[in-house]
């Protein structure tokens, strides 16, 4: 992965976004932290990111429209260095996945986001018989663009046809 110019997020950011050991770290006005990271997954057909964000104190946070203006800022850093895929997987801690894929669809999907990205979501079943939410997103001008959703699909279906 091309490494993201933190300058440049904070040129938009509502909130100051610090690199520490390869992560990324900001602090709401609440008080509550909130860490990005990029792995890698291990894709023979195209290059593929886990977008990763965490509440490490998992404090609970007030409505706050200034944390998806900083994560999309992010994102968007993210896909100007790097022509890749992202997927991101809703954590299921305290059973609250749907509301978090919800949310995280809500945060993403505004007019200037949609104009430049294509986010895929699907629910699959947990080894526990649990649902979870995972979200693709990749740049509309990825010339891949078709055979990245049909696998994503065929990938989400085939996951979920192979639980009891």
């Amino acid at each position: 992965m091309n490494a993201l110019d933190i300058n440049n997020i904070n040129l938009l950011a509502p909130y100051t976004v610090a690199e520490i050991s390869g992560r990324l770290h900001f602090r709401t006005d609440h008080d509550v932290e909130y860490i990005v990271t990029f792995d890698q997954e291990d894709n023979p057909f195209f290059s593929v990111f886990w977008f990763n964000l965490t509440n490490p104190s998992h404090s609970k946070s007030p409505s706050d429209p200034k944390i998806p203006k900083t994560i999309i800022c992010i994102i968007e850093e993210f896909f100007r260095e790097n022509p890749d895929i992202l997927l991101y997987l809703c954590s299921s801690e305290g059973g609250k996945q749907a509301q978090r894929a919800r949310l995280f669809l809500k945060w993403f999907n505004g007019a200037e986001q949609q104009k430049h990205y294509i986010i895929r979501t699907a629910e699959v079943k947990g080894e526990d018989g649990q649902s979870e939410y995972v979200a693709l997103i990749a740049q509309r001008s990825n010339p891949h663009i078709a055979e990245i959703l049909e696998l994503f699909d065929n990938d989400t279906t085939m996951f979920n046809e192979m639980k009891p």
